[in-house]
């Protein structure tokens, strides 16, 4: 599984959340604490700065290269700013069929549309299901499709499903549209037979509001994943949150500043980002959390099930 990394709230350096930690993000490539697994296929991210030229348009970086050797990354997030972001650390198969090109690196952001998506997972036999998808799908949107993986198939379903795909939508209006693709994707699975264990982490972010998902269909149907395939423990599966005042270095520490009701900046992981959790909170399975922010007024965060198949 992919590690995923996504924040909104006061401005911080790239680096303080790409490299500093104790757990960094980049250093998850190879070192995930949660997933054995390496995350060879490239890294991506998009980070948005709401002080900026133009704080709808996100900074845009994706390389193949692995991120811990990648200068170029590095020399990025010692200089960048941001207010939002939304990075991916790709892993595939370790399989000569696994297709590693730029086009299938997340974050995935169709040109126009003000949302972005990253995934955290794989859909069981997707070779079948994007046919049955496809008539879901707005053709202008089957259109921008580029790659191969089910992800960015999922990203066009589900903007499809969103009124206007280009449109400046809060927090409700995304987490309606990604449960109501999830849905389809269900019932897609069912027309077919499909019980097999796929999960679905989302996280989705317009640089001005947050949504996460932590699902997974069919939890307990391990069958045709392969011989080598080992049911992941449950703390693999979630997601985690921080909130606070803002994300930091504090007595030898990182974590994030405690701020109770003045709380302006959110963090959302794959998996926490130092070895003290004491200041994350794990999103159960089958929920979806999302941080609105309206205005001035600080974020809220809310945890929600989700009522999907």
């Amino acid at each position: 599984m992919c590690r995923v990394l996504a924040y909104l709230g006061e401005p911080i350096f790239l680096e303080d959340l790409l490299y500093k930690p104790d757990v960094s993000f980049v250093n998850q490539t190879h070192q995930a604490a949660f997933y054995t697994r390496l995350n060879l296929a490239g890294s991506g991210l998009l980070a948005w700065d709401a002080r900026s030229e133009r704080p709808d348009l996100p900074f845009a970086y994706r390389s193949t290269q692995l991120a811990i050797y990648d200068r170029n990354l590095r020399a990025l997030a010692a200089k960048v700013r941001a207010t939002a972001l939304l990075a991916h650390l790709r892993g595939v198969p370790y399989d000569t069929r696994a297709i590693i090109h730029e086009q299938n690196l997340h974050p995935f952001q169709f040109e126009g549309a003000r949302l972005a998506l990253a995934h955290n997972g794989q859909l069981a036999r997707f070779d079948e299901m994007k046919f049955a998808l496809l008539p879901k799908i707005r053709p202008e949107l089957a259109r921008a499709i580029r790659g191969t993986t089910d992800s960015e198939w999922f990203y066009a379903l589900l903007l499809s499903q969103l009124p206007d795909p280009h449109a400046d939508l809060d927090a409700l209006d995304i987490a309606r549209g990604v449960t109501s693709a999830l849905r389809i994707v269900a019932g897609i699975r069912r027309e077919l037979g499909i019980r097999t264990f796929s999960p679905m982490n989302l996280f989705l972010s317009d640089g001005n509001d947050l949504v996460a998902v932590c699902y997974a269909y069919g939890l307990g149907h391990y069958d045709g994943l392969g011989d080598d395939f080992h049911p992941p423990e449950e703390r693999v599966l979630r997601i985690w949150y921080t909130i606070g005042k803002s994300y930091g270095l504090y007595n030898g520490e990182w974590r994030m500043l405690s701020a109770d009701e003045d709380a302006s900046s959110c963090l959302i992981a794959s998996e926490p980002l130092t070895r003290d959790h004491g200041t994350w909170h794990a999103v159960p399975l089958q929920h979806l959390v999302y941080v609105k922010r309206g205005g001035e007024r600080p974020p809220s965060v809310e945890v929600v099930p989700l009522d999907v198949e």
